[in-house]
């Protein structure tokens, strides 16, 4: 049997989405993130946070092959958020990337439309670190000039992706990195350029 995965679930779910708020209000900026004991590997304990956080039973979610693979990874997010699963990168508001580094395109999600920008979808990208890897420059809202940012393993064309990301701009998806205890975000309005 599930046991609960936050001991007082509701201050809990508001100190991580409290953090996710504040990474995405200022791209590329680490942020401490708490994490649950139990989640299954390879879920990691902070996208299992988020998922507790974030997720409903209105929630279309997608599941990278890595995850996918798992029925634990499954039963445990629904056991514990009431989320929906589906296969269809598409149809997910969300979707937990295990392996970032062979991530779909991007274009693959849902990317909303002119009319419903906020119908696109959320990837939180699970990395080993923050640090190390290609950097990336960032700028745009939420970064006073310049901030520079990289995490490991990520896609190796990451940048043309920020930057066909940005050109779709009110649509596209968004991005939250999660590594072993903390949260970056690099939403849809992030211009990127090589570090």
């Amino acid at each position: 049997m599930l046991a609960p995965a936050f001991p007082a679930p509701v201050v809990a779910n508001q100190v991580v989405f409290r953090a996710v708020m504040e990474a995405v209000a200022r791209p590329g900026e680490v942020k401490a993130l708490p994490s649950v004991a139990g989640a299954p590997s390879p879920l990691s304990e902070t996208a299992a946070a988020l998922a507790l956080a974030l997720l409903d039973y209105e929630t279309p979610l997608w599941l990278d092959p890595p995850l996918a693979r798992m029925p634990a990874v499954a039963e445990w997010i629904r056991f514990h958020t009431g989320a929906r699963l589906t296969e269809d990168p598409q149809q997910a508001a969300f979707a937990i990337i295990a392996d970032p580094a062979h991530a779909l395109p991007f274009d693959r999600f849902a990317l909303g439309t002119s009319e419903y920008p906020d119908r696109s979808a959320t990837l939180v990208l699970q990395v080993d670190r923050f640090g190390g890897g290609k950097s990336l420059t960032l700028a745009g809202p939420g970064i006073a000039d310049v901030r520079t940012f990289s995490a490991t393993p990520l896609p190796a064309d990451l940048h043309d992706r920020l930057v066909a990301n940005r050109a779709l701009f009110p649509r596209g998806v968004d991005l939250i990195l999660v590594s072993a205890n903390s949260v970056a975000a690099l939403p849809r309005s992030v211009v990127s350029a090589r570090g």
